[in-house]
């Protein structure tokens, strides 16, 4: 049966951004490692069993001197330097991997591979021979990526079965499986599942309300470091009462800047007036 389509304005900041191959490469490469099991194990000649006792003298054999048949060069021997059970993880900022999926989800909308549907399956019931067919009214080519949203069971039982049917939950969506599909289908719930998360402020951002309540900072100026100290090459000391200090004055070693200057010059332009000067 044919699939009823969702008419969508695809938002440029999530499908229409520059791809950048290197970085998407980096992510799925990093993806395809934290994949491996790492349980891989050879054994060294101190965990083979056996070879505790010296198999013949020291000398007078004319064979060259052995301590235990368990040695690697002895066949039932340990492996010298062979796999051993590790991680194979690689650390990828969350940036870059949000940054991946929009590049790889951009080369896809741009050639039409982006597919929002109302839904695949009508009914209470599932079906797999009318979800398959709601796909293949969509494209021909074969291999489907069905984004749906963790509530959606009835698609899901249709389809879990369908070798060439990958589904990911919304949550779940990755660059991976992205690039491994020809043709993304989102329903629509799914959809407004991820780009309202995706376009959502971060956690932490200074964009929106909480902006405004931060001061901004002079001309010039730049934020302290975490640790509350000043950034390298930046000596003169600014407060938010419209005042600096330099080095020497009073309060300049106790006083919690608020922004520092590299010079008074940057400090006077900004329209900060010099603070109490130390007793001479």
């Amino acid at each position: 049966m044919a699939v009823q389509t969702v008419q969508v304005d695809l938002p440029a900041e999530i499908f229409d951004v520059e791809v950048n191959i290197p970085l998407i490469h980096q992510v799925v490469v990093a993806q395809q490692a934290a994949a491996r099991q790492g349980t891989h194990a050879t054994k060294t000649r101190g965990e083979v069993r056996g070879g505790g006792k010296k198999p013949y003298k020291q000398k007078g054999t004319g064979r060259a001197r052995q301590g235990s048949t368990r040695a690697p060069q002895f066949a039932g021997g340990g492996t010298v330097h062979g796999p051993q059970p590790r991680s194979y993880d690689q650390r990828t900022p969350k940036k870059m991997k949000a940054a991946a999926l929009r590049g790889a989800l951009s080369d896809r909308a741009r050639n039409g591979r982006v597919h929002v549907v109302d839904g695949l399956v009508s009914g209470d019931k599932p079906s797999t021979r009318a979800a398959l067919a709601a796909l293949t009214s969509l494209t021909d080519r074969v291999g489907y990526l069905v984004v749906l949203e963790r509530s959606d069971a009835i698609t899901w039982l249709s389809l879990r079965n369908a070798p060439e049917v990958h589904i990911v939950a919304v949550d779940q969506l990755n660059t991976y499986d992205v690039l491994a599909a020809d043709d993304v289908v989102f329903t629509k719930g799914a959809y407004d599942v991820f780009v309202g998360g995706a376009t959502a402020p971060a956690a932490g951002s200074t964009t929106g309300t909480d902006a405004a309540d931060e001061p901004a900072l002079p001309a010039g100026a730049k934020a302290p470091l975490k640790s509350g100290k000043n950034p390298k090459g930046y000596e003169v000391l600014g407060q938010q009462s419209g005042t600096y200090l330099v080095e020497g004055d009073a309060g300049y070693d106790v006083a919690g800047g608020d922004f520092w200057f590299k010079s008074v010059e940057d400090a006077e332009a900004a329209g900060l007036t010099r603070g109490k000067e130390d007793d001479k």
